[in-house]
């Protein structure tokens, strides 16, 4: 278990605490070294890291062949590095995690803002789901440049079941870090197109 406390000290500022914890709530991990990889859509099985030699030691072995997602706020690890040697190992640090993690957050949260021109419920869903599939109106997200830093308030952050995330009709999406060292090459696969009646 992580100390609740680190949102205070860790998050980005540009994020409200509530938004923080919901984020972390349904997309992240109690666990700072928790690690998940994915195939396509396929959960492949590791075990379960002890120390943060071996959770990191973990994230190398998959980073560059598949969906490599660590810590708390089961960060991208693959995002930005060309090899496993480039990996630091204070992704599996709780309060560094939380750092980078809210950090890219708030980027994915101001694009999908700013597609809204508001902070519409359904935009914090968006986000989320965004975060977990890598992509947002065709685009990957942790690739697009960020829209400028805001502050983003809580007051439509709805409460809700973590496991409530919004699904986009879509076809299956898939992360950006699957596909190694060259993720522009990824194919967009959410299409939002029908939202607000636009085509």
């Amino acid at each position: 278990m992580f100390d609740p406390a680190l949102i205070t000290i860790c998050a980005d500022p540009h994020l409200e605490p509530a938004i923080i914890k919901r984020f972390i709530a349904e997309a992240g991990s109690a666990n700072p070294l928790a690690v998940t990889v994915r195939s396509g859509d396929r959960l492949i099985l590791v075990p379960v890291a002890r120390t943060s030699e071996e959770a990191m030691a973990i994230v190398s072995k998959y980073v560059g062949h598949a969906v490599v997602r660590v810590g708390v706020t089961q960060y991208p690890a693959g995002i930005g590095v060309n090899e496993a040697s480039e990996l630091k190992v204070n992704l599996v640090d709780a309060c560094e995690n939380i750092r980078v993690g809210t950090g890219l957050f708030a980027k994915v949260y101001r694009i999908v803002t700013k597609w809204y021109g508001s902070e519409p419920p359904e935009a914090f869903d968006d986000a989320v789901y965004a975060w977990k599939t890598g992509y947002f109106d065709g685009k990957s997200v942790f690739l697009e440049p960020d829209p400028g830093k805001t502050e983003t308030g809580a007051a439509n952050i709805k409460p809700g079941n973590p496991d409530d995330v919004r699904s986009t009709p879509a076809t299956p999406a898939i992360d950006v870090t699957s596909h190694g060292n060259h993720p522009a090459s990824a194919d967009p696969r959410v299409d939002l197109s029908r939202i607000n009646g636009s085509q």
